[in-house]
């Protein structure tokens, strides 16, 4: 899954695209400008992949991890919704944003957020959760995961094994969770295990180290958390997304393909590369090589295959190009507007009470 500069597709990325048959593609503020050029920007990206439908994907959690821009409803972040403490709120919210996105093509969104934030000096979660007790996170994720789904939008809960406890941030360098097994279990795992036994179709990884689960790797290249707990004491049969392999935590400690390689063999299905076309062409040469040279070996390989072609065709079946015409009727309509207000309402009301 790739990302790329620009509001349209250049015949950069469509020659990238038409060589390397990539199964996603994720899109940023950068890429975005209106209801209509999305629509025509994930319409071409789909022309281009006519023997099976693209993954396209976006970061759209609400607050300040909102990719989509002025005219569509965007809302409040999680932590705000999380202390409106309604299921049904999360439920609604996340079903106006799944709404809104298929309206313009995208079919998969990087969210909920499912990490309990755990520690006030995190840098990078913050309002991002939920809150900070591990059963409203997974009561509150799930409702988000159950209105995503419900329109047909691919939900992706993050970041697992749980970046809450974190106090730096993985974009910027590699942070450890020095958290007992015990704690872990307690209070960052509850909200994903909840997920995935309710119907989670996709996990992204996090890159940090829990030294009480594998004290190397990084859970995003770690074959003990996601092949040992996530596949096998778990029993997901999800797909499993990688974050960014591009972001420091991982790109200040590995090249580009050897971490895709190795997060492959851990457990990874999807190999995110959000921005650099030479990263993203070294990462894929290099994944075609381990497999060529039995590296990777094939059973693995088919068995990400197997998982992300079931994923396609659960909520892809159905593909048709975006309609402008129904786009127009359902982004940022009046009926949507009403209940951000009153997510906006219900907060302050809360918040001002005794």
């Amino acid at each position: 899954m790739l990302g790329f500069d620009g509001t349209t597709v250049s015949p950069e990325w469509a020659d990238l695209q038409a060589r390397y048959k990539p199964g996603g593609m994720i899109l940023f503020a950068r890429n975005l400008q209106d209801p209509a050029q999305i629509i025509e920007l994930t319409n071409s990206l789909q022309a281009r992949s006519p023997h099976f439908p693209l993954l396209i994907a976006i970061d759209q959690e609400g607050g300040r991890v909102s990719r989509l821009p002025t005219g569509f409803t965007i809302f409040p972040p999680c932590g705000v919704i999380g202390a409106c403490h309604s299921e049904e709120l999360a439920y609604a919210a996340a079903s106006i944003t799944a709404a809104e996105l298929r309206a313009v093509g995208v079919n998969m969104n990087m969210a909920p957020v499912l990490d309990v934030h755990s520690n006030p000096d995190n840098p990078i979660i913050g309002d991002r959760a939920y809150g900070t007790e591990p059963e409203s996170v997974a009561e509150l994720g799930l409702a988000a995961i159950r209105g995503l789904q419900g329109k047909g939008v691919v939900a992706c809960g993050k970041h697992f094994p749980g970046h809450g406890d974190t106090s730096t941030d993985s974009h910027k360098e590699l942070p450890v969770v020095k958290a007992s097994l015990e704690l872990l279990l307690d209070r960052e795992l509850p909200p994903f295990h909840y997920a995935i036994v309710n119907g989670l179709a996709s996990l992204m990884t996090a890159h940090v180290v829990y030294p009480a689960l594998d004290a190397q790797r990084p859970a995003t290249l770690s074959p003990t958390i996601l092949t040992g707990l996530l596949r096998e004491q778990w029993e997901f049969d999800g797909v499993v997304v990688t974050d960014d392999l591009e972001m420091r935590a991982i790109v200040n400690h590995h090249g580009v393909g050897d971490a895709a390689v190795q997060a492959f063999l851990a457990g990874a299905d999807i190999l995110l590369i959000c921005k650099d076309r030479g990263r993203a062409v070294t990462a894929m040469d290099a994944v075609r090589k381990a497999v060529e040279n039995g590296t990777i070996p094939t059973d693995r390989l088919e068995a990400s295959l197997r998982r992300i072609v079931h994923l396609k065709h659960t909520f892809l079946h159905s593909h048709l190009p975006a309609d402008p015409s129904i786009a127009q009727l359902v982004v940022g309509c009046r009926t949507h507007q009403i209940l951000l207000d009153t997510i906006r309402h219900t907060h302050e009301r809360l918040q001002k009470a005794p």
